[in-house]
C-alpha cells in the first residue's frame, strides 16, 4: 500500500483518524449507525481539526457551535483546512468550541446543511489525494452527534492521533523500502567508467546506509505493534466499557507512538534524498520515479502533528507517565546515576559476545540521557517544558535510544532463534555506533542550554558513558590507559614503573616538565600531535592541562601503541632509571 503515496494517505486519513474517533468514543448508537459502512468502504472518513490560524495549536480553534433555539441542532461556523479525503468523504471528525469556549468534536455528515468544501490544494506531492477547506456555515448538527462530551473535543483529538503517528510510521517503512530497491535497481544498472555505479563504493555506502536505517525503523514499528497489540487485544467494542478500555489502551504508549513518527517520517526523507542523488540528474526529472518518492516523502514530517510538536510531546508525556506513577523508581535511578558520576571509573573491556558489548552500550546511553534529562529537570524546573531546545535534544535523545534498542532486541531473538545473524548483527552494530555518537551531542547540547558553573562538570559523565563505548568500537588500535595523578600509582596502569619520590621531585623540577605534573607530562609524551585523548568526562580532544585545570583527578586515555613506544624512548633518554 506504502507504493503509492497518496492512496496510503487517503486511506490511512480513513481506516485511521477518521474512524477510530467513533470507536474509541462513540456512544452505542453512533457506533452502530456508522461503523459498519465505514468498515466495508461505503462512507468515506475525514477529520477536520487545523485552521487557517490554529495548526500546531488546535485548542485555538475559532470555529463556533452554538446550540439552535429549538435544542435539536449544534449550527457550526468556521473553516477547517488541510482536510484529507475532503473532496469525497461522506463524514468529517469536526473540532468546534461550544458557545466560543467548550472546546468539543461532532460527526458531521457532508450531506448535513451548511456543509461545503473549498477546491484542492495544489500541493508539492500526494497529489492523488485530495485535500480541501471544509466550510461551515450554520451547519445544522443534530445534538446526538456530539462525539464524546461538551468541553473534552481534545481527548479525541490528541487520543485518536497516537494510532496515527504509528500508522504513518508504517507507511514511511513501507514507501522507504520502496525508495530502496528502486535506488538498488537503478545503481545495477546504471554503468560509468566502464562498470555498475552499484561497483563504487560511495554509492554502496548509501545503499547500504538506507539499509541500517530501515532496518533500525522495522525494528522499532515491529515492536511497537506487538506492544500496542497487547493492550488493544480483547476489547470488545460493543461492551459497555468498551470506550473506557480504548482510552486506556491507546494513553499507554504515546511516547513510542511520538517517536515513530519522527524516526519514521525523518528516515523516509533520507532514504528518498539518497534515491534522488544515486539517480543523479534523472533523478530530478519526472520520468524517473525518484522525483515522485522526494515530493510525496516530504509532507510526512508536518502532518499528524509536525515533528518539532512530537518531540515536545515525548517529554510532556513521559513527565505525565511518571506523575500517574506509571515510572517507579524514576527518581531513585537517576539519584544512583549521579552517585556513579561521583565515583569514577576505569573503563571495562566490552563483553566477547558483540550484542553483549551493545547491551553495555545501551544501558550507557539510558544513564547518560536520565543524568541530563534529571538534571535539567532540577535546574529548570517548571519551565522545562517551555525550554524547548533543552526538550528538542533530550527528544532526539530518545528516538536514538528507542530505535538502538529495537534493533538489538530484534538481533537478539534472531539469534535466539538459531537464525544466520551475520547481517542483521553488523547492521546493529554500525546503529548502536551511530546512535551512540548522536545521543552524545545532542545530551552535550542539552547540558549548554542550561547549565551553568560547577552544573558543566554534567558533561563529564555523558563522556563517561560514551568513552566505554568508543573502546567498544575499537575505532583506533589503542591500549587503554588511567593515569590517577601524581600522588598515586601509575604501575598498574601505565607502561613504565612507578617513579620514586625523588624521580618524582627530578621530573616536577625540570624546565621542560615544571608546569605540569607526572603523568601529565607521561601523556604529553605519549601524545604528540594527531593523537587521540579520550577523556571518561570532557569526551574527545580534551588535553591533560585542560583537565588538570579543571582539578579533576581521573584523565582516561587512548593511545596508539606507536605513540606509547615513542614515549618509552623518550623517558628513557631521559631518565633511564626508571627502565632499570
Amino acid at each position: 500500500m506504502s507504493l503509492q503515496a497518496s492512496f496510503a494517505v487517503s486511506w490511512g486519513a480513513h481506516v485511521g483518524i477518521g474512524t477510530l474517533p467513533i470507536l474509541f468514543f462513540g456512544t452505542l448508537e453512533q457506533k452502530q449507525k456508522y461503523l459498519p459502512k465505514l468498515a466495508t468502504g461505503e462512507m468515506i472518513a475525514a477529520f477536520s481539526l487545523s485552521e487557517a490560524n490554529c495548526g500546531s495549536d488546535p485548542l485555538s480553534a475559532r470555529t463556533k457551535a452554538t446550540l439552535s433555539p429549538d435544542g435539536k441542532y449544534y449550527l457550526l461556523n468556521g473553516e477547517k483546512m488541510w482536510t484529507t479525503n475532503a473532496g469525497w468523504a461522506d463524514l468529517f471528525i469536526v473540532f468546534a468550541k461550544v458557545d466560543g469556549e467548550k472546546f468539543t468534536a461532532f460527526i458531521v455528515e457532508r450531506t448535513f446543511p451548511g456543509v461545503s468544501v473549498g477546491r484542492e490544494e495544489h500541493k508539492l506531492g500526494i497529489k492523488g489525494s485530495s485535500t480541501r477547506r471544509v466550510i461551515l456555515d450554520n451547519a445544522q448538527v443534530p445534538v446526538e452527534n456530539v462525539l464524546h462530551e461538551i468541553g473534552k473535543g481534545h481527548h479525541v483529538a490528541f487520543g485518536v492521533l497516537n494510532i496515527g503517528r504509528f500508522k504513518l510510521a508504517a507507511a514511511a517503512l513501507g514507501g522507504a523500502k520502496e525508495a530502496l530497491t528502486i535506488a538498488t535497481r537503478y545503481a545495477k544498472d546504471r554503468h560509468q567508467f566502464g562498470q555498475p555505479i552499484a561497483n563504487f563504493g560511495m554509492i554502496k555506502h548509501k545503499l547500504a546506509e538506507m539499509a541500517i536505517q530501515l532496518y533500525a525503523l522495522e525494528s522499532t514499528v515491529y515492536r511497537t505493534a506487538g506492544m500496542l497489540e497487547e493492550v488493544f487485544h480483547g476489547i470488545d467494542p460493543l461492551a459497555p466499557d468498551a470506550n473506557a478500555q480504548y482510552r486506556e489502551a491507546d494513553e499507554e504508549y504515546p511516547v513510542e507512538c511520538a517517536i515513530l513518527k519522527v524516526f519514521g517520517s525523518e528516515v523516509l526523507d533520507y532514504v528518498a534524498d539518497e534515491t534522488m542523488q544515486i539517480h543523479g540528474g534523472f533523478g530530478y526529472t519526472e520520468e524517473f520515479p525518484a522525483a515522485q518518492i522526494y515530493r510525496d516523502s516530504r509532507i510526512n514530517r508536518i502532518f499528524e502533528g509536525t515533528n518539532e510538536i512530537n518531540r515536545l510531546l515525548m517529554l510532556d508525556q513521559l513527565m505525565r507517565r511518571a506523575l500517574k506513577g506509571k515510572l517507579p523508581g524514576l527518581m531513585e535511578a537517576i539519584g544512583a546515576i549521579r552517585a556513579e558520576l561521583n565515583t569514577p571509573q576505569m573503563p571495562t573491556p566490552d563483553p566477547v559476545d558483540p550484542l553483549d558489548a551493545i547491551e553495555r552500550y545501551i544501558a550507557n546511553a539510558k544513564k547518560a540521557v536520565l543524568a541530563v534529562a534529571g538534571m535539567a529537570a532540577e535546574q529548570v524546573g517548571t519551565e522545562l517544558e517551555e525550554k524547548q531546545e533543552i526538550v528538542g535534544h533530550l527528544a532526539d535523545c530518545l528516538i536514538q535510544l528507542y530505535a538502538m534498542e529495537s534493533a538489538y532486541l530484534r538481533t537478539r531473538k534472531l539469534q535466539q532463534r538459531g537464525y544466520d545473524i551475520t547481517l542483521p548483527l553488523a547492521m546493529t552494530r554500525v546503529f548502536a555506533y551511530d546512535a551512540m555518537d548522536a545521543i552524545e551531542a545532542h545530551a552535550r547540547r542539552a547540558i549548554h542550554s542550561f547549565a551553568e558553573g560547577d552544573m558543566n562538570m554534567l558533561q563529564y559523565g555523558v563522556g563517561l558513558f560514551h568513552t566505554e563505548v568508543r573502546i567498544g568500537q575499537n575505532m583506533f588500535p589503542a591500549n587503554v590507559l588511567l593515569v590517577e595523578g601524581i600522588e598515586e600509582t601509575l604501575d598498574k596502569y601505565f607502561l613504565v614503573p612507578k617513579p620514586s619520590v625523588e624521580e618524582r621531585g627530578a621530573f616536577n623540577q625540570h624546565p621542560a616538565v615544571k608546569p605540569l605534573a607526572l603523568c601529565e607530562y607521561l601523556i604529553q609524551l605519549a601524545a604528540p600531535a594527531g593523537a587521540v585523548v579520550l577523556d571518561p568526562f570532557l569526551g574527545s580532544g580534551t588535553t591533560a592541562l585542560a583537565a588538570r585545570n579543571l582539578k579533576r583527578r581521573y584523565i582516561g586515555i587512548e593511545i596508539n601503541p606507536e605513540y606509547v613506544a615513542i614515549a618509552r624512548q623518550r623517558l628513557q633518554n631521559f631518565t633511564p632509571s626508571l627502565f632499570e
